[in-house]
């Protein structure tokens, strides 16, 4: 039994989306806590420890590899320099957040190149743009995202990512071009619909949706280099993402889980680039937000050594 089930837990990691999607969602939900299959991984080994059986615990192996396989290139230290590319900070700062100037103050201190927010409410959107004036002197704003610069921004414009279902006003995207020193970055700054789990199961018809829209959109794009920061509701691994992650690159190091920010189990905000690698990624302390802000670290293609 031991045996069967450590067999079983290696297909699932190695061949998840053999699991049917449907309607239910089961199979991205599945995709999302992939990380967390460590722990029936140690399960199965102590079980099998315990019965002394040689059978079970060689079988054992199989997840672990496929763990190792799958996640352990995340746990390793950077490698490379990342001086002529960008440090990004990606925040969903919530719309109930109780303190906007802690929080600017917050991501300001992180000494990024970018910052890219989500859920920017009327209210507090002065807040932010006053705080995080002194160190990014270009910004803009469209509709609930915003994205803050050390570098001159040109050709801002709203990014549609709303689902036809959608019918109450929604404006949940923008991009916009950063004249860095090293070239134009086209920086995409996007937050995606919520994932809902229920009776049904979990609902991401509209987030899917979404996705498939922005990355229509990065497809289009003429600048060569793309940076996509984003409460993107979904993990890098979850197959309703895949018209993003299927055209940009994602981290090479570091979990980062940013959601909720009290006990993080999930990274559903994202750090994505294309024509460059994702060098790392790791979340960063809480703010009054109910997700933690995640950095990233921007390599361009090239820039190996």
């Amino acid at each position: 039994m031991i045996a069967a089930a450590a067999a079983l837990t290696a297909g699932v990691l190695l061949l998840p989306r053999v699991l049917p999607d449907a309607a239910s969602g089961v199979g991205g939900l599945l995709e999302t806590f992939l990380p967390w299959s460590w722990l029936v991984i140690v399960v199965l080994a102590a079980l099998a420890l315990l019965r002394r059986s040689a059978v079970a615990l060689g079988a054992v192996v199989l997840p672990v590899a496929a763990w190792a396989v799958l996640f352990g290139g995340l746990l390793l230290p950077v490698t490379g320099s990342t001086a002529h590319g960008l440090v990004v900070v990606n925040h969903n700062v919530s719309d109930e957040n109780p303190d906007p100037a802690g929080t600017a103050r917050a991501v300001a201190g992180a000494g990024a190149d970018l910052v890219a927010l989500q859920e920017l409410v009327p209210s507090a959107r002065e807040v932010y743009a006053r705080v995080l004036a002194d160190r990014y002197p270009h910004h803009t704003v469209h509709g609930t995202v915003g994205l803050w610069s050390r570098y001159p921004l040109r050709g801002a414009d709203t990014v549609a990512v709303k689902p036809a279902g959608i019918p109450e006003p929604w404006s949940r995207g923008l991009r916009a071009v950063a004249r860095t020193p090293h070239g134009d970055v086209a920086v995409y700054v996007a937050h995606l619909p919520s994932v809902r789990l229920g009776a049904g199961g979990l609902a991401a018809k509209w987030r899917d949706e979404s996705a498939r829209m922005l990355g229509d959109a990065i497809a289009a794009e003429e600048v060569a280099r793309v940076v996509l920061l984003g409460d993107l509701n979904g993990t890098a691994g979850d197959r309703g993402l895949r018209p993003l992650t299927s055209r940009l690159e994602v981290a090479e190091r570091g979990f980062a889980f940013s959601f909720p920010a009290g006990f993080p189990v999930v990274r559903i905000d994202q750090v994505m680039a294309r024509a460059a690698a994702v060098a790392e990624i790791r979340a960063l302390p809480a703010t009054g937000s109910d997700h933690r802000p995640v950095l990233g670290r921007v390599r361009w293609d090239g820039d190996r050594e």
